[in-house]
């Protein structure tokens, strides 16, 4: 391996020869190469070229050092003996290009092979000297480190965990979460306890405002004839009209139009203007009434599948608030019923719009007796539907055993 070389002169015989240093390796061949003359006189002081020649040389002898110690270490895992290292030592060979000659004072001083060797020798020693240093600093300073990490790991982890305090406490709220019954489920059966009486009472109000009870009406036996002339067919016949005036989208016209066997009008325009205010709350109840319903219907959907027995409860305490109800306004009826009908109608029309003549068309086609047949009826409806709501819905001690064998986890009674 070539270290360093420097073009120069020498003597060789009687002349002067153009040579070069080269600092090559001990086990490399000399060619041509001869004895590099001293000169007589004392060598000259040793410049900046020289320090800087020796600072060269020191950093390929460095590099020299690392390759060795990497070739070392591939001998090691190959199981091959260790080659000693080399001493370079400084040749001359013959230049192929002559240069210009300069006075011997002139030359820097060459390092010798003593100088070479130790600076080899000292750049090895450094080198290994820091592996060992590194390599024990890591060992010496890792396991304190692994140590404190374990430590710190530790006190984190016992700084993590919670008291015992807490865990009580997390414990009590997980048994106050699993013992609270959901509130949804409890909103759905007051929804549906307070509509059923309501949309019970809508229905059968619809069944009232039907042709076929009017045709059962008018000829159930001692039902009031007609004084002024009308037929049991012209009262089925102009009743169908009124009725179905309440459940179309037709304009007051259809029954303003309407005229009789002379070509009179057949009802007049105040009895006009109050079928228009009946359709108007006829079509409210049933809206409302319809949308009431629906909510009943998403509610019994949602207790089926989250509160198993919760539609039973809900229907039993709807038919028991729509019994009550009932008994209170049939009693009512029963002990004064001209109040009762006066009272119903202030409260839904104003005053003067509801009162007729005997022999006006409304009067006739709807006595006062057919007015207490459909009270009888609606609360008769009413009242037999929600006892068999009530009955179906009686919690016995059969059907409290099924609602508890029935239950599973995910499904809960509210």
């Amino acid at each position: 391996m070539t270290v360093w070389h420097h073009h120069g002169v020498a003597a060789a015989g009687h002349g002067r020869v153009p040579v070069s240093f080269r600092l090559v390796s001990e086990n490399s061949k000399p060619q041509d190469s001869e004895t590099l003359d001293q000169p007589a006189s004392e060598p000259a002081p040793a410049g900046p070229a020289q320090h800087g020649l020796l600072a060269r040389v020191q950093s390929e002898a460095a590099a020299g050092a690392d390759a060795a110690a990497a070739e070392k270490a591939r001998a090691r895992r190959a199981a091959a003996p260790v080659a000693e290292s080399s001493v370079s030592k400084i040749k001359l060979e013959e230049s192929a290009h002559p240069e210009p000659m300069r006075p011997a004072s002139r030359m820097p001083r060459l390092p010798s092979d003593e100088e070479i060797a130790s600076a080899l020798a000292k750049s090895v020693s450094d080198a290994e000297t820091g592996k060992a240093a590194g390599k024990t600093g890591t060992v010496s300073v890792a396991e304190p480190a692994d140590a404190a990490v374990n430590t710190e790991s530790a006190e984190d982890s016992a700084a993590m965990r919670p008291s015992a305090e807490e865990l009580a406490k997390r414990k009590a709220a997980r048994d106050k979460a699993a013992n609270t019954k959901p509130v949804l489920p409890r909103v759905f059966q007051v929804l549906i306890a307070v509509f059923y009486p309501i949309v019970l009472l809508v229905l059968a109000i619809r069944l009232v405002t039907t042709s076929t009870f009017l045709w059962i009406e008018y000829h159930r036996p001692g039902f009031p004839s007609d004084s002024f002339g009308f037929t049991t067919d012209d009262r089925i016949t102009y009743g169908s009209y009124t009725v179905d005036y309440l459940l179309n989208f037709a304009s007051p016209r259809y029954l303003g139009d309407l005229v009789n066997s002379a070509g009179n009008p057949l009802f007049l325009s105040r009895e006009v203007v109050h079928m228009a205010d009946v359709k108007t709350v006829i079509v409210m109840a049933f809206l409302t009434a319809l949308v009431l319903a629906i909510i009943m219907v998403i509610g019994m959907v949602y207790l089926s599948r989250r509160s198993f027995g919760g539609n039973r409860r809900a229907f039993f305490a709807g038919s028991i608030v729509t019994l009550a109800l009932i008994i209170v306004l049939g009693i009512f009826a029963v002990t004064g019923w001209e109040a009762f009908f006066t009272e119903f109608h202030k409260i839904f029309f104003a005053n003067g719009t509801w009162t007729f003549y005997t022999d006006d068309t409304l009067i006739r086609l709807f006595p006062s007796q057919f007015w207490m047949d459909s009270g009888i009826f609606i609360g008769a409806f009413v009242f037999v539907v929600s006892s068999l709501t009530l009955a179906f819905t009686w919690p016995t001690k059969d059907r409290r055993v099924a609602v508890s064998a029935a239950m599973r986890p995910g499904r809960r009674a509210a």
